[in-house]
């Protein structure tokens, strides 16, 4: 999952707003994933949960922030 979410375009304009930077890329996206879930390896998702709990929170951010859901609170 963390994989398809690095090559979406809207999370990729997520990053991109997050860190001001203009130009992103799945490389760029996976790095930042990494970061914000404190993790090394994106294989860390499957066996640290707190690592899985901020994965879970950045993509309902990212799916606030692309519209599939409404805003979170």
């Amino acid at each position: 999952m963390a994989g398809i979410l690095c090559n979406d375009p809207g999370f990729q304009a997520f990053v991109a707003e997050r860190t001001g930077q203009l130009s992103q890329d799945k490389d760029t996206a996976a790095a930042f994933l990494r970061r914000e879930c404190g993790i090394a390896s994106r294989r860390e998702l499957n066996t640290d949960p707190a690592a899985r709990e901020a994965f879970d929170r950045l993509r309902t951010e990212v799916d606030a922030f692309t519209g599939k859901i409404p805003q979170p609170r």
